[in-house]
């Protein structure tokens, strides 16, 4: 049986992705922040902040020898909406950077054995097309500029990861309706989530490295 953990799994495409890669018969655990957070039926649930460096290594004690197929580092914010110069609030970008950089980061390095020790050998991270630089509109600068952030920890985690086998890629699940993309967004949550499952599937060792849309194609960084 093949395994993935997913963080941030308590809700939107996190929730998706658990629902779907367990109906398909994967074996899945998801990380959420509150132990009360609903999961999807046979999710194993693990309890940890990726902001927290003790909860992070915490979850790597609980998890040891368990080998990972896949570890998508899935959990995090936008932040405050609406951000523009002269209004910005540094707290909340500095919350945003902390999830969705620091904390993919830390769950990475927490639990890089247990990938070494799977089959697949896949690290895929969700990152946004918000955070392609030769694309930017000047929008949403925290949640931009913290996947673009993303995107390099990826380029990087594949350089030094290589000699090793394991494939690190950077994905965008396209504009979804879900709390964060909003109710007029184009693609379903589970459209996006069978797609970026395909992307998935399909990724070999050249892959690595790489910042893919949902459909496949690649982003320009």
């Amino acid at each position: 049986m093949s395994t993935i953990l997913i963080t941030g799994a308590g809700r939107g495409l996190g929730h998706e992705l658990a629902r779907q890669y367990a109906a398909d018969g994967w074996r899945v655990i998801g990380t959420v922040r509150d132990a009360k957070a609903k999961l999807p039926a046979e999710v194993e649930r693990q309890v940890a902040d990726v902001t927290d460096p003790k909860q992070v290594a915490a979850l790597g004690k609980s998890l040891r020898g368990v080998p990972l197929d896949v570890l998508f580092c899935n959990a995090g914010v936008i932040g405050k909406r609406g951000m523009e110069l002269g209004s910005f609030d540094y707290d909340s970008w500095q919350e945003v950077l902390r999830v969705n950089v620091l904390g993919a980061a830390a769950v990475a390095e927490a639990l890089l054995d247990n990938v070494l020790a799977g089959e697949r050998k896949v690290i895929a991270m969700m990152s946004s097309r918000l955070g392609s630089i030769a694309e930017s509109s000047g929008m949403t600068l925290p949640y931009a500029t913290s996947k673009a952030a993303l995107n390099m920890l990826v380029k990087g985690l594949a350089a030094q990861l290589a000699s090793r086998s394991v494939i690190v890629v950077a994905l965008s699940p396209g504009w979804v309706r879900t709390d964060m993309g909003g109710a007029s967004a184009p693609l379903a949550p589970q459209t996006s989530v069978a797609n970026l499952r395909s992307v998935i599937a399909g990724l070999e060792q050249r892959d690595s490295g790489k910042f893919l849309s949902h459909d496949g194609s690649p982003i320009p960084w």
